[in-house]
């Protein structure tokens, strides 16, 4: 897991690389050696500047701290940072909404077979049955009740 975070610290470090110098310098000294320093070494991110971020294979972590150097340093005023958090925000809310439908516990002794006939589609549900196993009291009891009622 620090694994990821180190290389992400790489790919940010590589991506700062790439940008114009206004960018990075808003950014705080300290911070950027942060970057450089704690990256991953014997990692070289590919990045390609021609290629939008998103369509390039980053850590998920490298496209958080961009997001975080985005709201913190390069936003030009409050209403850019809020539309932003909003923006952010509602990417969450998508992101939690698909991993729920994903792992929905409802679904998860569904039987996912599905067979179209006449574009229908069936789907059988499986349950779990709790079985109850009788104590030895109650099997006893139960033997002796047999016994006298086979006899009457």
């Amino acid at each position: 897991m620090e694994n990821n975070l180190f290389k992400a610290y790489a790919e940010v470090d590589k991506i700062l690389s790439l940008m114009e110098s206004k960018y990075v310098e808003k950014i705080p000294k300290r911070m950027r050696e942060l970057f450089k320093n704690e990256k991953l070494n014997g990692y070289e991110p590919t990045i390609n500047a021609k290629i939008p971020l998103d369509e390039q294979n980053l850590q998920r972590k490298t496209l958080s701290i961009l997001a975080m150097l985005n709201i913190n340093y390069w936003c030009e005023d409050e209403n850019e940072k809020k539309e932003l958090i909003a923006l952010y925000a509602e990417n969450d809310k998508k992101r939690e909404e698909e991993l729920r439908k994903k792992y929905n516990p409802d679904n998860l002794f569904m039987k996912r077979e599905q067979i179209i006939e006449n574009n229908e589609v069936k789907q059988e549900k499986t349950q779990l049955i709790e079985y109850k196993e009788q104590n030895i009291f109650k099997r006893i009891i139960n033997r002796i009740m047999k016994f006298f009622k086979n006899n009457n």
